[in-house]
């Protein structure tokens, strides 16, 4: 039954070699894990949650063939996922300034007025003047 799901897994493998060597030789290794994290979660998520809907449906359908087949991928991706996300937790264990997300990035201050001070400057303005 598995074995009807190796292609997805040779391809998941390539990609994982062409996305490392290709962002380890532009950039680090370090970086080159990161996204390759990054790909691999996304990835493997849309995997498993495509062929479980896929699964459903045959199962709705009654087509054991394409349950069989669409089953062996969803335990692919989802077995992916999990690997992904130790992977993930081994990263960060080990690059603890790759721990959290970046935050927000800063803005510089400005100081050009909004519209609501530039109105009451304006009120006070015509206020004071009237007052005369």
């Amino acid at each position: 039954m598995l074995t009807r799901s190796l292609p997805l897994l040779i391809a998941l493998i390539v990609l994982a070699v062409a996305i490392y060597a290709f962002v380890s030789w532009r950039r680090t290794p370090t970086r080159a894990k990161e996204v390759l994290i990054k790909v691999f979660l996304v990835l493997c998520s849309a995997i498993a949650a495509f062929f479980a809907l896929a699964s459903l449906y045959a199962v709705v359908d009654g087509n054991t063939p394409v349950l069989e087949l669409a089953a062996s991928c969803a335990i692919v991706g989802v077995v992916g996922l999990l690997v992904t996300l130790v992977c993930r937790h081994f990263f960060k264990k080990h690059h603890p300034h790759y721990a959290y997300e970046p935050t927000e990035k800063a803005r510089p201050i400005t100081n050009k007025p909004d519209a609501l001070s530039i109105i009451t400057k304006v009120l006070n303005y015509l206020n004071d003047h009237r007052r005369r």
